[in-house]
């Protein structure tokens, strides 16, 4: 072994990169779903007000003083959340998808580089638009393309950065998901701060999107100073080449270093990459147990939360503050904490190993939470009976089902890479990052389901 020709990640830099990467990538969507409110009722704002100019410019000749009634909720805002779940998650799934097969012809500065950017821009241009008055159905519009620009860029970005976390060590993806995590946490408290000082959604909803492109830019940065450290560079280096090529190298390495190739862990910027093709096939049939456990994994997490678990009441609130902070807290703050420490706890347990039977195993016991969870409080019961009314159930149910989300997904998009060859762990990466996606949208489709049968 050559373990004393491997570089250390002096300081964990390159572990604190990621994690930073990792929160730039789901914090700013995190960040525009929480500012939905500010959407909706500016939708209803705009419409209402478009209406009262129209029937006062009709009704100028007929009655000086015309009377109008404002509908409470415009068309535009009732089907909001409907079109962007649909605008997110299309374009999440199909930039994903073609990210793990156009990843070897785009560079990845690229791809990431230029997903930041974009994604900067984006929320640039949203946060100017706060003070922008515009009609309703302009409005809608502009906010749909925006929300199939961020989730195409950040498709890209998330499928970039676990193939490129793919290259390094197993615990560097835990980094990213952990701050994916974390990104959660903000968000909430963000809301909790919002609810408690009282602030407009206007206001509120500035404060989100710049704070998103604070984040964002960090993130650029952080990835610029990434080649910059020599531990990258390395594992960099040993994925660009084959292993045959890493052993002759190790061999020059024991003998005697020969002229211009001393420095064997870092990579020359002109060296090109051998070009190779993996066998998508080969590599989705090595990961196939991991792709599709996180597939699960997320499909169960989204069909519950927050469909069913934001209609979750509090039985001991009352008429106290505690009823608008109950959601807030008990279902979104207490799921991203917990959620948090499970993806964090990777990095210094990673139990079970790849290869044990209990992993597929723990992944599919998720779904006791699905009746557990629909036999809480929820408002308007159909079907099912409220069995777990008090508040002590719903916290103790959300915080297990949250920390085992986070534990079990991020154990499986560590693990995944690391079960194929050095060279094919990019297209790992990024194939776990498709079904990851792809849980995703399979958990928006059962939670339709899941809310019915309440």
């Amino acid at each position: 072994m050559t373990t004393s020709h491997q570089p250390q990640d002096r300081y964990k830099a390159v572990w604190l990169i990621f994690f930073v990467l990792g929160l730039g990538t789901l914090i700013p969507w995190n960040f525009f779903m929480t500012a939905t409110l500010y959407f909706t009722n500016r939708l209803d704002l705009s419409q209402n007000t478009s209406s009262v100019t129209d029937r006062s410019s009709e009704d100028t000749e007929v009655s000086p003083a015309p009377t109008v009634s404002l509908p409470e909720r415009s068309s535009l805002s009732a089907i909001f959340n409907n079109v962007m779940t649909l605008c997110a998650m299309l374009p999440l799934l199909l930039f994903t998808c073609l990210n793990s097969f156009l990843h070897q012809r785009i560079p990845q500065s690229v791809r990431v580089l230029g997903s930041l950017v974009a994604i900067l821009l984006v929320f640039l241009i949203t946060a100017v638009l706060v003070k922008v008055e515009m009609s309703a159905l302009s409005f809608f519009i502009i906010t749909m393309i925006k929300i199939v620009l961020i989730n195409s860029f950040g498709a890209i970005l998330q499928a970039s950065l676990f193939g490129l976390a793919g290259v390094l060590p197993a615990n560097y993806t835990a980094p990213i998901m952990s701050g994916q995590g974390l990104a959660g946490f903000f968000t909430s408290v963000a809301m909790i701060c919002a609810i408690a000082s009282g602030s407009e959604l206007s206001e509120s909803a500035f404060g989100y999107f710049i704070t998103a492109c604070a984040v964002v830019i960090l993130a650029i940065v952080c990835y610029l100073a990434l080649p910059r450290l020599e531990f990258y560079r390395y594992y960099l280096q040993l994925n660009l080449e084959g292993p045959s090529e890493q052993e002759t190298k190790l061999d020059l390495i024991r003998e005697e270093p020969r002229g211009g190739r001393e420095e064997s862990g870092v990579p020359a910027p002109s060296s090109p990459p051998i070009s190779k093709k993996h066998s998508i096939k080969a590599i989705l049939k090595s990961i196939s147990v991991l792709a599709l456990s996180v597939c699960f994994i997320f499909t169960v997490t989204i069909g519950l939360f927050p469909a069913v678990t934001a209609e979750v009441k509090s039985s001991i609130a009352g008429t106290s503050a505690w009823n608008s902070y109950f959601i807030p807290v008990a279902c979104f703050l207490n799921f991203n904490v917990f959620d948090w420490l499970g993806r964090s706890l990777t990095a210094i347990c990673m139990w079970p190993d790849k290869d044990s039977c209990w992993l597929p195993v723990l992944v599919v016991a998720r779904i006791v939470f699905i009746p557990l969870l629909l036999l809480c409080n929820v408002k308007k019961h159909y079907y099912l009976p409220a069995v777990f009314k008090h508040d002590a159930w719903f916290i103790v149910f959300m915080a297990a089902f949250a920390f085992s989300n986070g534990y079990l997904a991020s154990l499986c998009m560590c693990f995944g890479p690391k079960k194929v060859k050095p060279a094919e762990a990019e297209t790992a990466g990024n194939i776990m990052s498709f079904f990851l996606c792809l849980g995703l949208a399979l958990g928006a489709v059962l939670s339709f389901l899941l809310r019915a049968l309440v």
